[in-house]
């Protein structure tokens, strides 16, 4: 018994020992990383997350490590397709925010830099983080639908509970989304609706929603921002953005579905562009960005996710409205998602225009 309880105590010793040479070592890189940043002097950061949290996010960065950071607000469809035409000298360091279906997409055509972040170790599922390092989430939230109660009232219509719903001819008009020229949201909605129904009969279900669409606005919360009055009658976003239009800007009047046929979330991340000007800046941020420094100022700025490390404070807000990533279907393929987005929103958008139906810049805005 005497040796078993001293091998264990060994055992233990050993662990500890090893936990603490880690957090040396990992103290160690830090601190000769943010050296090297601040030696760099400056960050460029493109933001693809709300311009509140954007704007707190790169001051509070600049606050820290006396690092001079410029941001500049930019959708999740603008920022790749800029990158690209820079054709390897990107304007910016960092890109932060958004969903994570448009960096998969610049990873696979060689926009991202890969990281091996040290704080990558807080992140709570390996889901939130690219296999290959070149991104790393840092909050999540629910795809669902936003409503104003008020004018469904007045119409004498039911709020609808399934995406099948929202094809019922009396919705026609009273339904808004996003660009999926130039936001996230639209992709992930894509995505979900082809792995639930299969490929042929999701973009048929795109084809027949479009039919219902007023506007495809060319941010994926433009649909949230009109809900409380009563322009859009029925938006599909991200439900916290929802929570937003309701804690911050006081309108009551919206209400918050989960889809009972099954929903998905996106992942909020934050990357390094290939050829960054200022590397090691760009490297600090993506450390700092995963880390309560950063994400908890979301809730303070009108961003209700979830977070998505372990050391980080849920929005409480966020909890209040049953906003929980396990809500999430569990059929949904992330990986497949990956591979699949590109084709699947050419497939969408070929479809809708072989339908005839109006892709203009009027309706499928860009500005």
């Amino acid at each position: 018994m005497k040796k078993l309880f001293a091998l264990l105590l060994a055992l233990v010793m050993v662990f500890c020992l090893g936990v603490t040479a880690y957090a040396e070592d990992n103290t160690a890189a830090m601190d000769e990383l943010i050296a090297a940043a601040k030696e760099e002097g400056t960050l460029v950061v493109y933001g693809s997350c709300e311009e509140e949290y954007l704007a707190a996010a790169c001051q509070n960065f600049q606050k820290l490590y006396g690092i001079k950071t410029d941001y500049q607000r930019l959708s999740t469809g603008e920022v790749p397709a800029k990158i690209e035409e820079e054709n390897g000298k990107p304007s910016a360091d960092v890109w932060f925010g958004g969903t994570n279906n448009p960096y998969d997409d610049a990873a696979a055509k060689g926009l991202l830099d890969q990281y091996d972040a040290i704080n990558a170790s807080h992140l709570t599922k390996d889901m939130y983080k690219d296999p290959n390092g070149y991104w790393y989430g840092i909050y999540t939230g629910l795809l669902g639908f936003m409503v104003n109660r008020d004018e469904l009232e007045r119409m004498g219509l039911e709020a609808p509970q399934t995406w099948d719903d929202l094809l019922k001819p009396e919705y026609k008009g009273l339904i808004w989304l996003s660009n999926y020229k130039t936001a996230g949201t639209p992709k992930l909605v894509a995505n979900l609706m082809i792995q639930l129904k299969g490929h042929d009969e999701g973009i048929q279900y795109l084809v027949d929603l479009d039919k219902n669409i007023e506007v495809y606005t060319k941010s994926g919360s433009g649909p949230s921002k009109n809900v409380g009055t009563g322009e859009c009658v029925i938006g599909i976003g991200f439900l916290h953005d929802g929570i937003t239009q309701i804690v911050d800007n006081g309108y009551d009047n919206v209400q918050l579905i989960v889809p009972q046929d099954g929903t998905t979330c996106e992942i909020g991340p934050v990357a390094i562009f290939k050829g960054a000007a200022h590397p090691n800046a760009a490297k600090l941020f993506v450390e700092y960005a995963l880390s309560p420094d950063c994400v908890e100022l979301a809730a303070e700025n009108g961003s209700y996710q979830f977070l998505v490390i372990d050391n980080a404070k849920q929005p409480a807000v966020a909890e209040e409205f049953g906003l929980d990533p396990s809500l999430v279907w569990d059929g949904y393929d992330f990986a497949k998602a990956v591979k699949d987005t590109a084709q699947n929103v050419e497939d969408v958008m070929t479809a809708i225009e072989n339908s005839g139906a109006d892709v203009g810049e009027g309706r499928f805005q860009t500005s």
